[in-house]
Order: structure tokens, then C-alpha cells, then sequence
């Protein structure tokens, strides 16, 4: 009886966790095919929440080609 219990309780701890931790809507990279895509920022430092000190033509580069692959030619 304490096991049938015990198994009764874990389960409904288990479903409380998903219900409270379920997503409102899925954030898929790509879009998902429905044309919405994520939010994303504008390139350079007037774009950012917080604003570097410095700003050179290496950041700019980087910064314009993320999150691409290949760096930026200026290195």
C-alpha cells in the first residue's frame, strides 16, 4: 500500500512540474514554418540593451556576422 502510494505521489508531482514549467509557445529558431520568427537585435553597439565601452571595427564585424559560422575578415 505504501509503495502504490508512493508511485500515486511521485506521478502527481511529476504532472504538477510539466504543468508549471510548460512553454505558452514554442521559441523555434527558424520560424517553424507559420512565418513567425524570434526576435531578433539589430547589429552595433546602439542596438544593445548595455553599451560597450569600446567599439571597434573588429566588433562591428562580429557582431554583423553572427551567429554565422565563418569569422569575420577583419581578424
Amino acid at each position: 500500500m505504501g509503495l502504490i502510494r508512493l508511485a500515486v505521489a511521485g506521478a502527481a508531482g511529476y504532472a504538477l512540474y510539466k504543468y508549471a514549467t510548460r512553454a505558452k509557445e514554442p521559441r523555434l529558431a527558424y520560424g517553424g514554418g507559420d512565418g513567425h520568427f524570434p526576435e531578433v537585435r539589430d547589429a552595433g553597439p546602439e542596438a544593445m540593451t548595455t553599451t560597450p565601452r569600446s567599439w571597434s571595427k573588429v566588433d562591428e564585424a562580429s557582431d554583423e556576422s553572427f551567429p554565422a559560422s565563418d569569422p569575420p575578415s577583419t581578424y
